[in-house]
């Protein structure tokens, strides 16, 4: 059993909440534009590699109902989670420098932030390997966005401030242990090493996303949304605590941290509530990069 990730690193409520919003139906069109897969046909076999929770995996079978779509993951809990919030799927814990799959069997790949933590060989050779020949490989990678956080919630206590000491010399330890991020690439490297790695006609895109609960055209819902998905990220960051520094911090320490969390995004969504506008926001920019086998 592997929950290395979603112990350590990014806990499923953080990755499903966060990437429900970005792979939303209303940025549907501008996602598919960039995708450029119709005209491979409707009956299309998608393999999503890291899929984590499954938050894309269920966006794209919305997008493309007739297509057959498999998500794989190496963390345990990531798929289980998947395969229970959507059993109509496939879902499947596998390497994605070793995919179980026979040569030639997949239309699309597609991964979303996965490529910067595989060395490039392996990560774009093992798709080449596994896609139809005119099959398409799609790699999302998360650029630089803003985030702009609401002052009712960065600001700290000391007793948070106390805490967070003792537990930030782990988080460097942690990204070296897991290699986290140690291949990425930049926006002119990474179209590049798909091209190095065997895959033609490569191209970009880049999709915007502006979480921003206080714009007047967000409904009520989807502004609560996107606070309470901060709200979880605070949290799992605590929970996260035992699992990347244990012992440092006491059960009733990580108790007090989460009242601390939850008073805060209360307070922010009283102050929406009330129409006392803070202007947070979270822009996202996914770089989508294309290319044919």
């Amino acid at each position: 059993m592997n929950t290395i990730w979603s112990d350590y690193v990014q806990n499923i409520g953080t990755l499903y909440l966060s990437r429900t919003l970005r792979f939303s139906d209303e940025h549907k069109e501008n996602f598919m534009r960039a995708f450029r897969v119709d005209n491979l046909g409707q009956k299309l076999k998608i393999l999503e590699i890291g899929c984590g929770p499954g938050a894309l995996t269920q966006s794209l079978s919305r997008w493309y109902p007739d297509a057959d779509i498999t998500g794989t993951d190496r963390d345990t809990a990531f798929i289980e989670f998947a395969a229970q919030q959507a059993p109509h799927l496939k879902f499947m814990e596998a390497d994605a420098t070793a995919l179980p799959f026979a040569d030639s069997t997949f239309d699309v790949t597609i991964s979303n932030t996965v490529q910067e933590h595989i060395e490039p060989s392996r990560f774009f050779g093992e798709q080449l390997r596994v896609l139809k020949p005119g099959g398409i490989c799609l790699v999302l990678s998360a650029r630089r966005g803003i985030n702009i956080t609401a002052d009712c919630i960065a600001e700290e206590n000391s007793f948070e401030q106390e805490i967070w000491s003792r537990v930030e010399p782990s988080d460097h330890k942690m990204q070296q242990k897991y290699a986290i991020g140690q291949f990425a690439l930049s926006e002119s490297e990474l179209p590049a090493a798909m091209e190095q790695y065997g895959f033609h006609q490569v191209s970009t895109e880049y999709v915007l996303v502006n979480l921003t609960p206080d714009n007047p055209q967000n409904s009520r819902e989807l502004a609560h949304s996107m606070i309470n998905s901060h709200r979880q990220t605070s949290l799992d960051a605590i929970t996260a605590i035992p699992h990347t520094t244990p012992g440092a911090v006491t059960a009733d320490e990580l108790e007090q941290m989460k009242a601390c969390i939850h008073e805060k995004y209360d307070r922010r969504i009283m102050l929406y509530d009330s129409g006392v506008r803070q202007w947070d926001t979270s822009m996202s920019l996914t770089m989508v990069l294309r290319g044919i086998k």
